[in-house]
């Protein structure tokens, strides 16, 4: 802006003493001492014109300038405005911003599958090292252009480790090993400040992304069936525990009633045992009661005896009883009752 400005303001000047000097020359004819002077100044004006401006150099804010003394890197400058002869120093400007590189290259996974990726790769140059640059690189292009070499070779380095599928399952993983991998590579000898590097994109062949998706599309189908058979053997052993439990609830049931049964009966006999003559005894122990029967006198022992002992025994069965029902057979002449016997 400001060699812009210089450059305007000696334009004018050459410009104003031009036309003066051409007027006094038409007004005298001849050169005179003050048409000479003033073509002295015009040609003075021309000569700052010429020097000046292009001595003029301005820094900009994100830049920084290495100073090259007839071809020899001799200092760099931060933004602002400088004053050096342009015919001996010369200004070479560097791009100090966040640079934003987007590298696109090709690859080959562990098993041969071809992938087409794409890094996202942002750096910063060291203004404090750009004398370096400069003198190990010679412009910031061929600085960008090895840098951009590093990104590749690491960037393939760490996909050709790994098989094509473990790559789609973990893109994420990889990724975060493209990134370190590359900034281990992009070493302190390049003089930038490596701000973020992401693997972006990953693509392989058509044919291959096909036989990915039904490959795919066979484990979910695989796992939706085995998830379904699971589904149901649970029902299956569900019912099966159900119906178990409503056996044992049933046989259950039955026992409590049969040993009700048992109890009643036990104390109808009592009583029929006392409306025959029987004489029978109490003997309370607790909360249990225990009534004896003395069958040695009274009505019809003899028989007597044998269906008390047959009736006891039967009580005592169902006392016992496990909900097994007996085994009935039925014939021409008779009908069995086969009873399981306990232990």
């Amino acid at each position: 802006m400001i060699r812009i400005i210089l450059l305007f303001v000696f334009v004018i000047m050459l410009v104003g003493f031009g036309l003066l000097a051409f007027h006094e020359y038409k007004k005298a004819r001849f050169f005179n001492r003050k048409a000479s002077f003033l073509s002295l100044l015009a040609l003075l004006s021309l000569l700052l014109l010429v020097f000046i401006p292009s001595s003029v150099h301005q820094v900009d804010s994100g830049e920084v300038a290495v100073v090259r003394k007839l071809g020899k890197v001799v200092d760099y400058k931060n933004p602002g405005t400088y004053f050096d002869f342009y015919l001996t120093r010369k200004y070479e400007y560097y791009d100090t911003k966040v640079q934003q590189v987007k590298i696109t290259t090709s690859a080959y996974s562990k098993d041969g599958q071809t992938m087409d990726l794409e890094v996202f790769l942002q750096y910063q140059v060291q203004s404090e090292n750009v004398i370096k640059i400069a003198t190990e690189y010679g412009k910031l292009d061929a600085l960008q252009a090895r840098i951009e070499t590093v990104t590749i070779e690491k960037t393939k380095a760490v996909m050709s480790s790994a098989e094509a599928m473990n790559i789609i399952k973990e893109r994420s993983q990889f990724s975060s090993m493209v990134s370190e991998n590359v900034r281990t590579g992009i070493s302190d000898d390049y003089y930038v400040n490596v701000k973020d590097v992401v693997l972006t994109n990953i693509d392989f062949t058509s044919a291959f992304e096909k036989s990915v998706e039904e490959k795919v599309i066979a484990e979910q189908d695989k796992q939706a069936s085995i998830t379904k058979a699971e589904a149901e053997l649970e029902v299956a052993k569900l019912n099966a525990e159900k119906k178990v439990k409503e056996a044992e609830g049933n046989a259950e049931a039955q026992l409590i009633i049969a040993q009700a049964e048992a109890k009643a009966a036990s104390s109808k006999f009592v009583e029929l045992a006392k409306s025959l003559g029987y004489t029978v005894n109490e003997v309370l122990d607790g909360e249990i009661t225990t009534y004896v029967i003395d069958t040695s006198t009274g009505p019809g022992v003899d028989k007597f005896n044998p269906l008390v002992t047959k009736y006891l025994e039967y009580l005592a069965y169902l006392e016992k009883w496990n909900g097994v029902l007996p085994e009935v057979v039925s014939g021409d002449d008779a009908i069995s009752i086969i009873v399981p016997q306990n232990d």
